[in-house]
């Protein structure tokens, strides 16, 4: 039995001192913060909808401030680079340290377990043409796969991707390419392994499976720190089974210990290294696809919000908006605005706004600070908002 019993107002502000909030957001923002802060997250999910800002820039303003969006692709993909790009929670970048970390996933992708097996059957099938599209890579250096111009476009399974489309990023998931860099609209540049990844990574030996993953599982138990077994099996989308020999593992070590969290159903595991604040002061504005709120079940469990994206849901159909960012106040999520960056107007426009029910007479007035905070550092010069949402009024008077 559990021997520790932690209220749901507990567990809330472990998990956002896990994720780093309650900072400071004043003052410039280091390099070394900045890695520090990836180390902390373990994964930054990458996304390329650029509505308001693409996902991957946002974790960190949201914990730190304004920083130079300069200074993340610096980091990501720059010669001396301390990330690099894997699929882990999505497509994501991680530190480097975790690159041996993934070499198992790599080789289920070659083989095909599990998810895996449509990847591995076009490689195995088509796997001339594959070697043709990696030699092409090795002998002329980076390239992406447009530039590539091998096979005909496709119709219809994986996006309707070209089959040169298809080798490369076959080749990304089985650890024969990497990302060198991102250019133009997002678009991947790839290369071998051994010119991209420092030569200590590449030497590093590759752990065994279950220890890699006992080790994946610890990051994003020190990420979250509280959490069950579902919210870390998501962290890094990895298998149940494997989750729960894991986890299982980590508790006998000590690595992990059992608790209670009052009003969650589930069992959980805290880090035995979480902080436990009393309280956490922070506003902050979250990208839909932030490590905070990126598994829904999770969100809804620790704050009382059911959050969902509506992007592919019809415009008459939405709630809440296309593209909507919930607003963390305190340790409560208290609203949530639909936003997109008119850079044309040079304006941040708030398309809808709704508070939740616990939302209070302050929390327009800290919101509205926080939009005039991004907007500045979206090199946008004024909020409007748009009288939609019960929150749209009041917001209007003080933003």
């Amino acid at each position: 039995m559990p021997a520790h019993t932690l209220t749901a107002g507990e567990a809330r502000r472990v998990a956002l001192a896990a994720q780093g909030f309650g900072g400071s957001r004043e003052g410039p923002v280091s390099r070394r913060q900045l890695t520090q802060l990836v180390d902390r997250l373990g994964v930054i999910q990458i996304d390329s909808v650029n509505v308001v800002s693409r996902t991957h820039y946002l974790p960190a303003y949201s914990r730190l401030g304004a920083y130079p969006r300069e200074m993340l692709e610096d980091i990501a993909w720059s010669k001396k680079r301390p990330l690099f790009e894997y699929w882990a929670h999505e497509a994501s970048l991680l530190p480097l340290s975790s690159q041996p970390l993934f070499r198992w996933r790599m080789t289920d992708a070659l083989e095909g377990v599990g998810a895996w097996k449509g990847i591995a059957r076009f490689l195995r099938e088509r796997r001339d043409f594959v070697d043709r599209a990696l030699d092409e890579i090795a002998t002329r250096g980076p390239m992406s796969a447009s530039e590539l111009e091998l096979g005909a476009k496709g119709a219809g399974g994986w996006w309707g991707w070209s089959e040169g489309k298809r080798a490369v990023e076959g080749l990304f998931w089985t650890g024969e390419l990497t990302t060198a860099t991102r250019r133009g609209t997002f678009e991947r540049v790839y290369d071998v392994p051994h010119r991209v990844l420092p030569k200590a990574v590449v030497a590093t030996p590759t752990p065994p499976r279950d220890e890699a993953q006992r080790q994946l599982i610890r990051i994003a138990a020190r990420a979250m720190g509280v959490a069950t077994m579902r919210d870390l099996r998501d962290y890094f989308r990895m298998g149940l089974e494997d989750t729960r020999a894991r986890v299982g593992e980590l508790v006998e070590a000590g690595s992990l210990l059992p608790v209670t969290v009052k009003g969650w159903a589930e069992p959980a595991f805290l880090d035995p290294t979480a902080r436990r604040p009393r309280k956490i002061e922070a506003t902050a504005l979250l990208s839909p696809f932030d490590n905070l709120i990126w598994f829904r079940e999770r969100t809804e469990r620790i704050f009382g919000v059911r959050y969902r994206i509506e992007i592919y849901v019809p415009a008459e159909k939405r709630q809440h908006g296309y593209y909507v960012l919930p607003f963390l106040e305190g340790d409560a999520i208290t609203a949530r605005v639909d936003l997109k960056a008119d850079r044309k107007a040079g304006a941040l426009l708030v398309q809808a706004s709704h508070a939740e029910p616990w939302a209070n007479d302050q929390t327009p007035v800290r919101l509205a600070a926080e939009l005039k905070q991004m907007a500045g550092w979206l090199g946008l010069e004024t909020v409007r908002v748009e009288p939609k949402g019960d929150l749209a009024g009041t917001l209007a008077k003080v933003a």
